[in-house]
């Protein structure tokens, strides 16, 4: 039952972050026609952990929180491009849960998955 809570814990803090990151751009482009990239969205996820409210994006890996943004740079530079729509917020109901962890997140050994953090 750990395992299950803390994924769909991980998996619920990926939807924030990708959301969060995507109103922040969103709001910078409308409000200033200023284009954020991923070194801000970056910054911004450490400021987002630091504070009470978002407190628990620090419990779970950080490895999936950036992969999060990652997409959503590889989903503006389609955009920018005119290869793909304007990026959309994911849904809890609608949005498949995911969350894509690097080389170095996880380790297999002896028929075992071990995920960072």
């Amino acid at each position: 039952m750990g395992q299950a809570s803390e994924l769909s814990r991980t998996f619920g803090s990926v939807r924030k972050v990708y959301n969060l990151a995507l109103a922040a751009r969103s709001e910078a482009w409308s409000v200033r026609r200023e284009r954020v990239g991923y070194g801000q969205t970056s910054a911004m996820l450490t400021a987002w952990k630091q504070t009470e409210e978002l407190a628990y994006l620090a419990e779970v890996s950080s490895v999936p929180l950036q992969q999060a943004l990652r997409h959503l740079q590889a989903a503006f530079v389609g955009f920018w491009a005119k290869r793909s729509k304007y990026p959309r917020f994911k849904s809890k109901r609608k949005s498949r849960a995911s969350a894509e962890y690097t080389r170095s997140a996880f380790r297999y050994a002896d028929g075992r998955l071990k995920l960072a953090k």
